[in-house]
């Protein structure tokens, strides 16, 4: 795009993806990480918003690949129309302050019906007022811009974030001013062969500001990070890192009154401090029957930063699953970050989740949710604690990475770390996945060895997993990835009925083998319908719900006969948007295997499940997880 696009895109480039990073390299950790944001005092900027389209991206550079001209940056402090009023010869070609309104956060699919399929850049502004904290420090923190973001406030650049899905922070401490100040946000959407995801996937690109815009301002110094949780073996750990000019020798406190529990501590030199003590008696583990949350606080001089955290452990013997110390088997569901509604917009309020989850806890009699497949939004991760859901986390590393690409492992990488970095205190994460049915090779091998490597040095208080691919020979499916070697728990992605040449009636004589010894979930399973097309004939046509709720029926009756699965999550709760599902009768862009259509109709299948669950759940009762 020229050399000045080229020059600013490696400046860019070099403020979040070190170049030397490798997979031998500590965790990429952002910085700052900003914990529980969702929690602190803050300025929430939802709401009105000014956009305006820019596909060739015009308010990044000119057409030689020049700087941006007075006339095309939409960043610029000055008011067009006051500049023109004053100078008949200006030239504008956009006006942030008097383009078209939407309310954020949304994704900009719902904002004219032009932008159905649109994946450039969007720039987005909106003015507030606010009065800086004395001697303190300011910072815009985003749940998730997708997938490129550009951000400045105040006609000045604070920062570049690549990654759609997880939650970033510039701090703006000497450019935020008293009274108004403006934030300009430049959203890019395109993706390619060396971005995570790459631009084949099987759903939908939400281009936009999609999750909450925060304006958080802290004392000097302040809690940055801090994770509680259970160890395995029935400990309370703390970990608090402060950042600031007094983080270090710096006394801190974890505060949990229900337990009348507080630990003390002093950090060390980098600011971090970490101590455990044993569990009180008292304590009430948290889990899908008793879903226990503790207020708690977490104290540094005049920082004190709340949160609401459940403790319990989970680990794998052998080929189970052991939550708080008993075998479990994972009853499950996968997600798209999309809400009910015909014309979804990636909103995710607290109702939006609440709807999700209770179908799938309330009505499936789900324990466990697959959120896939990269992080969603921290509401659906809060709603699931609250709730007592269990949920399998992963990034979006699927189908077509650049493996080979040590700039791609490093975006992956990173984008891992704020994902655990934003959740390592929710306690319905059971499980961090590091891929989703990726091709062998040495190049991937690598890649997501670097991947778990990453994982259990930041969070050895849960499990890893990937959904694998498996081989097949004749009527046996074998689980031989050597990656299941580096994994706790196995899972693979299953069609056989819809994809492939199998009939339903063979399905169930299908065996799978592995020589791992680890428990394996089943992480996806499905055939689409269409909600309302019946085909009631012994032998009914793929897209009706009587073949969908058949393939139901011969699936499970396959996973029946695993002895080392500990659970299934089917593809998927609800039909979601994908651009690449063009059946003009079936799918219009949709793709068509959820348990309910996209308004909550449910399908014949629904009841399937729901009944096969319920007699898990009720085996589970009586002392079998099996």
């Amino acid at each position: 795009m020229g050399r000045w696009l080229a020059w600013l895109g490696s400046m860019f480039a070099a403020l979040l993806l070190p170049a030397a990073a490798t997979a031998q390299d500590a965790p990429l950790l952002p910085h700052p990480i900003l914990s529980g944001a969702d929690m602190r005092d803050s300025l929430d900027l939802s709401g009105p918003w000014t956009w305006s389209v820019d596909p060739y991206r015009d308010g990044l550079g000119g057409f030689h690949g020049e700087p941006a001209g007075e006339g095309h940056r939409r960043w610029d402090e000055r008011d067009p129309e006051e500049v023109a009023r004053q100078n008949p010869f200006a030239l504008f070609e956009y006006d942030m302050r008097r383009s078209p309104t939407v309310t954020l956060p949304s994704s900009w699919i719902a904002h004219d019906p032009a932008m159905r399929y649109y994946d450039k850049l969007v720039w987005y502004q909106r003015a507030f007022t606010v009065q800086r904290r004395p001697g303190g420090r300011a910072f815009l923190r985003f749940g998730a811009v997708d997938y490129v973001a550009y951000v400045y406030l105040n006609g000045r650049f604070v920062g570049r974030h690549e990654g759609g899905s997880t939650p970033f922070a510039f701090e703006v401490t000497d450019v935020l001013r008293d009274g108004e100040n403006r934030i300009t946000v430049g959203a890019d959407a395109e993706r390619s062969a060396q971005t995570v995801p790459p631009t084949v996937t099987d759903w939908e690109t939400y281009g936009g500001i999609t999750r909450a815009v925060l304006l958080i301002q802290t004392p000097r110094t302040y809690v940055d990070d801090a994770w509680l949780r259970l160890t395995r073996d029935g400990r309370i750990a703390a970990t608090l890192r402060l950042d600031g000019p007094e983080a270090a020798g710096r006394p801190v406190r974890v505060e949990i009154p229900a337990l009348r529990l507080t630990m003390t501590g002093i950090t060390g030199a980098d600011g971090s401090w970490t101590a455990t003590i044993p569990a009180p008696r008292g304590l009430r583990r948290w889990s899908p029957e008793s879903p226990t949350l503790y207020e708690v606080r977490f104290v540094a001089g005049e920082d004190a930063l709340p949160d609401r955290v459940g403790l319990r452990t989970i680990e794998v013997r052998g080929e189970d699953i052991i939550l708080n110390g008993r075998s479990i088997f994972l009853r499950g569901i996968c997600l798209h970050e999309e809400e009910l509604g015909t014309n979804p917009s990636r909103i995710i309020t607290p109702a939006n989740a609440r709807a999700l989850l209770s179908e799938a806890r309330d009505e499936l009699h789900a324990n466990f949710v697959r959120l896939a497949h990269y992080p969603h939004s921290e509401v659906m991760t809060r709603m699931a604690d609250e709730l007592g859901l269990l949920v399998w986390s992963e990034i979006p590393v699927y189908w077509r990475v650049d493996f080979a690409r040590p700039e791609t492992l490093v975006l992956a990488r990173r984008m891992l770390a704020e994902n655990i970095a934003r959740d390592r205190n929710r306690a319905s994460i059971i499980l961090w996945s590091v891929g989703n049915e990726t091709p062998q090779g040495e190049a991937r091998l690598a890649f997501l060895r670097a991947l778990v490597r990453d994982v259990r040095a930041l969070d050895d208080s849960r499990l890893v997993t990937a959904a694998l691919l498996a081989r097949r020979e004749g009527n046996v499916q074998t689980i031989d990835d050597p990656l299941a070697a580096d994994l706790d728990v196995m899972a693979v992605n299953t069609y056989n009925g819809w994809y492939g040449g199998d009939r339903l009636a063979d399905v169930p004589t299908i065996a799978w083998r592995s020589d791992r010894h680890k428990p394996l979930i089943f992480s996806e399973f499905g055939a689409e319908a269409l909600a309302g097309f019946h085909d009631p004939s012994a032998s009914p046509r793929k897209f009706s719900e009587e073949y969908q709720a058949e393939f139901y029926r011969a699936t499970l009756a396959m996973a029946d006969r695993i002895p080392f699965l500990r659970g299934t999550a089917p593809w998927i709760l609800k039909d979601f948007r994908s651009p690449r599902r063009q059946n003009p009768l079936f799918q219009q862009g949709w793709n068509r295997k959820g348990l309910i259509d996209e308004t909550g109709r449910r399908k014949l299948a629904f009841s399937v499940l729901a009944d096969y669950y319920r007699r898990r759940a009720a085996a589970a009762q009586g002392g079998s997880a099996r």
